[in-house]
């Protein structure tokens, strides 16, 4: 086991060199102007990893989720007269519906929450290293459970190895993981949770573990929480400046993490519309319920 995540890691890290190498010269919508120009989308390199080395029946889930992410990655933000909605997020929404669907028969419902876990690590890969370490954290947690069961080793040491080959460059601000990156890692992870919560939990009346599900609800929490905390600096400074929410609490932070994004405001634009919602109520200020119900198609003609 130790030399498939010793070569996980030697893998990852020199694909992530390779791909920023091929991604700088390609000349390709994938080398961005952001930080004076930095390659996007070397995620590529920890999802080869991860679509190696983790259990076949899971890898499936893996290279799903990966295909609809790296076109969301080479569309990008692209818009039609057809579609209300960018061309990458309907992508990145089939995938979560694949992975919500076909990871039904493997995990059960956790596959659900499996598939909403893409939200946060996505909303992390905007700041430098906040991805890597959230999911570095993460695999810790699940490597301390794993002692206390003595098994369910193997997919998290994977994952770390696969995130600490790939890290160095995006920590320095480098790369980016890209779509394809920050989703193939939160699939990955909420496939790790899945199998541990399963070796705690009893099986349901339907045939399911209801640890499973209970094991990726608590990583899609503490995930949360924990993306929220590393990026608290520069989530306050979006807040403020370009949302008008003034004095943000903890909970704006976590709701952004939750909900912000393209994705979360297209469904704000379906549920709300144009409407401007006002929350006065403190204590729904504190959890969040300015970020929640912001809604960008309130103040488009202001």
């Amino acid at each position: 086991m130790y030399t498939e995540i010793i070569l996980a890691f030697v893998i990852s890290a020199i694909l992530t060199l390779s791909f920023n190498w091929i991604i700088k010269r390609s000349g390709s919508s994938l080398y961005t102007s952001i930080r004076g120009g930095t390659p996007r989308a070397v995620g590529i390199a920890p999802f080869i990893v991860m679509l190696l080395f983790l259990p076949l029946h899971y890898s499936y889930l893996i290279a799903l989720i990966g295909i609809f992410a790296f076109l969301d990655d080479l569309i990008g933000r692209k818009k039609t007269k057809i579609l209300p909605f960018e061309i990458g997020q309907l992508s990145r929404g089939i995938g979560m519906l694949a992975i919500a669907v076909i990871g039904f028969f493997y995990i059960g419902p956790a596959s659900i929450l499996v598939a909403l876990m893409i939200q946060p690590l996505n909303i992390a890969d905007m700041q430098p290293g906040a991805a890597c370490s959230t999911v570095i954290i993460m695999c810790i947690i699940a490597l301390i459970l794993a002692m206390i069961t003595g098994s369910g080793y193997y997919i998290p040491l994977v994952i770390l190895a696969a995130c600490i080959g790939y890290a160095p460059l995006d920590y320095k601000g480098k790369i980016m993981m890209g779509e394809i990156g920050n989703h193939s890692f939160a699939v990955a992870l909420g496939i790790a949770y899945a199998v541990l919560g399963g070796i705690y939990g009893s099986t349901s009346s339907i045939g399911y573990s209801t640890g499973s599900f209970l094991g990726v609800l608590a990583l899609f929490i503490i995930t949360s929480f924990v993306i929220a905390f590393i990026r608290r600096k520069n989530l306050n400074i979006f807040l403020e400046e370009r949302l008008r929410i003034k004095n943000p609490y903890f909970g704006d932070y976590v709701m952004d993490v939750l909900t912000g994004g393209g994705l979360g405001d297209l469904i704000r634009k379906i549920i709300i519309g144009k409407r401007e919602i006002i929350i006065k109520r403190h204590i729904f200020k504190i959890l969040g319920f300015r970020r929640l119900v912001y809604n960008p198609q309130a103040y488009i003609n202001n």
